[in-house]
């Protein structure tokens, strides 16, 4: 969601504040604005709405200078998307600069209270009441002192963040001190820089790319005090504590358009790669199974599991309901599937021997996090499946597998998802074989996973047609998307990437459930996207298309066979490669990707950056 960026240094900041804001762009935002310092001079900010690259240019036009800075890119939560709510924000009379990630659920309470005292408020924002809340407590803590001092700050930082109710992670200026940052962290990650003259901060991993290789994870309740040539580490409970510095990991790297439009279009021709990542040192043929390094659990414990929670949000949710048809059909498990938004405030029985799987692409996403975090004070196990090495949730979750998708950059999920299924399914076979799936039935599964990159190689060979019938439904208002068993998840996937880069309305269901309701949608203007491969239920999805058929709605169907039944009845027909039914999930997500995509570049939208939309959803 926000990004956070900061220097402090040698070099003017600047340059590193506006590139490192770049590089978070693809978290989606709505404005972005940075902070610098000189010595002896106020605090000085730059704010736009819009994108930074309009900061950018502000920048260069503006004699900013400085060799410590801070920098943001604002996601709208408390306040409308304008230049008085932008960060950074400034306390009091310019006594200090902040920028924040997180929500801070008390703000109202703090803000009449600094009212009162005489605090003016200049935007509607619930980080602005922190920068006040700081600039109050340094009052306090320096008042009858000479001088303003360094333990004056941390200890204002301390006892401000100790008021607030919510999750932030924040970088503080001190206009008395132009070589000090300080960072502190609850539910909101931070990231450190280490280099010898010179340390940056930012809010992932992805701006620290080309200016060092060691970094620092802030975990909760961690604050940092950094400086040109140290870093000091205090917790909340701990006091001064030795922080683990770690090696960048070359998973992290700069990611280019390569040739490619958007970002989005890239990462939909990655997946074949994406899916071999995810495949590597997976598969056990002398054992017909699959093994994950990162587990954590014995093959007793896993052995002895009765059931397993998989929770998610958005399309991480869409791949655990794949799970769960993946897991009940293939190890016999018990699976419940719940929103991670709805767990965190949930209260369900749940037996001792349960598993709870949180899945994320980023490993921030709030509500999952929440979830995982209540589970586990409840002592249940928590593992992730999860693509960000270092993020909250894999530090936090008890063990997990890692996706090595690699950086994905467009806001609409694609490789990230497809990953996961891939994941999901080799778990399926790792607990199948655990119990009941023999030797040869996990061969089999082994052998037919192997052929997934060249599936979804040979599903990419539809983009030109699909462009083609984008060009036909663009104009559409409506859209219904349409599977049964494991293509249910698949509809909802493909109706939620139509929403989320096309701002049209799409909305998916189970074949047979079109007769309780959502048939009254169907008329001529009203395009019917059918999932219809061969499979135990293929004539009861052909039974449902002739359905929208009967109400003069157009039907794109999505098939892996040649079928003149098909043929006569839909308006246009998509192939896919045949494969297995568990994997055409993964398969059939291919075409419904592309065609979100070409139906949004033909209306003009933004695919890479969709209006209100976020890539790591921080805030609940």
């Amino acid at each position: 969601m926000c990004g956070i960026v900061g220097y402090v240094g040698f070099k003017v900041a600047s340059p590193f504040l506006i590139r490192g804001l770049q590089q978070l762009e693809y978290r989606g935002y709505d404005s972005a604005g940075i902070a610098m310092l000189c010595p002896n001079e106020p605090i000085r900010l730059a704010k736009v709405t819009g994108r930074v690259s309009e900061l950018s240019q502000m920048v260069q036009q503006s004699s900013l200078k400085g060799t410590i800075g801070i920098g943001h890119t604002r996601w709208a939560t408390h306040g409308a998307a304008t230049k008085e709510n932008a960060h950074p924000h400034i306390g009091g009379t310019g006594q200090v600069a902040l920028v924040h990630n997180g929500v801070i659920e008390n703000y109202e309470s703090l803000k009449s209270v600094l009212i009162a005292k005489g605090y003016q408020f200049r935007s509607q924002t619930d980080s602005e009441v922190v920068a006040h809340l700081v600039v109050d407590r340094l009052k306090d803590l320096s008042e009858g002192q000479s001088e303003v001092t360094v333990q004056h700050c941390v200890e204002a930082v301390q006892e401000s963040v100790l008021q607030l109710r919510g999750a932030y992670g924040l970088l503080i200026m001190f206009r008395d001190f132009p070589d000090m940052l300080i960072a502190v962290r609850c539910g909101s990650p931070l990231v450190i820089g280490v280099s010898k003259q010179e340390q940056f901060i930012a809010s992932d991993t992805s701006p620290l790319v080309g200016h060092t290789d060691r970094i620092i994870y802030l975990a909760d309740h961690q604050l940092a005090v950094i400086r040109p040539d140290s870093i000091q580490v205090l917790h909340r409970d701990h006091g001064r504590i030795r922080p683990e510095v770690r090696q960048l990991s070359e998973q992290v790297q700069e990611s280019g358009l390569d040739g490619y439009a958007h970002y989005m279009l890239k990462e939909i021709y990655e997946q074949p790669q994406a899916i071999r990542n995810a495949l590597r040192g997976r598969l056990d043929r002398d054992n017909a199974t699959a093994h994950f390094g990162g587990l954590n659990l014995t093959t007793q414990q896993l052995r002895s599991v009765e059931r397993i929670v998989l929770t998610g949000c958005g399309t991480s949710w869409h791949s655990a309901l794949v799970g769960e048809y993946l897991l009940e059909e293939l190890a016999r498990i018990p699976i419940e599937v719940e929103y991670a938004s709805e767990l965190r405030y949930r209260n369900p029985p749940m037996d001792p021997n349960t598993i709870v799987f949180g899945i994320t692409q980023s490993g921030e996403t709030a509500d999952t996090l929440a979830a995982l975090r209540e589970m586990k004070r409840k002592g249940h196990h928590t593992l992730a499946i999860c693509n960000v090495i270092g993020s909250s949730i894999a530090q936090e979750a008890d063990g997990g597998i890692y996706l090595h998708a690699g950086p994905e950059i467009g806001v609409a999920s694609t490789k990230a998802f497809t990953s996961q299924l891939t994941v999901l399914t080799m778990l399926a076979l790792y607990f199948g074989r655990l119990r009941h799936l023999s030797f040869e039935a996990g061969q089999r599964l082994i052998a037919q996973l192997e052929k997934l990159p060249e599936l979804v190689e040979r599903s990419l060979e539809c983009h030109t047609l699909v462009k083609q019938i984008a060009e036909q439904y663009s104009d559409a208002t409506n859209f219904l998307y349409l599977g049964r068993q494991f293509n249910f998840p698949t509809a909802l996937e493909g109706a939620l990437k139509l929403k989320e880069i096309s701002y049209i309305h799409a909305e998916g269901y189970p074949a047979a459930e079109m007769k309780h309701g959502p048939i009254a949608l169907v008329d001529e203007h009203t395009p019917s996207v059918v999932i219809v491969p061969q499979g135990p239920v293929y004539e009861k999805v052909l039974s449902n298309l002739q359905e929208v058929k009967a109400r003069s709605g157009p039907v794109i169907a999505i098939v892996d066979h040649d079928d003149p039944q098909v043929q006569r009845l839909a308006d246009s027909i998509i192939h896919i490669p045949q494969c297995e039914d568990f994997l055409q999930p993964i398969v059939a997500s291919i075409p419904l990707q592309l065609l979100a995509y070409e139906i949004a570049i033909l209306r003009g939208c933004d695919v890479d950056k969709p209006r209100n939309l976020a890539k790591s959803v921080t805030v609940e």
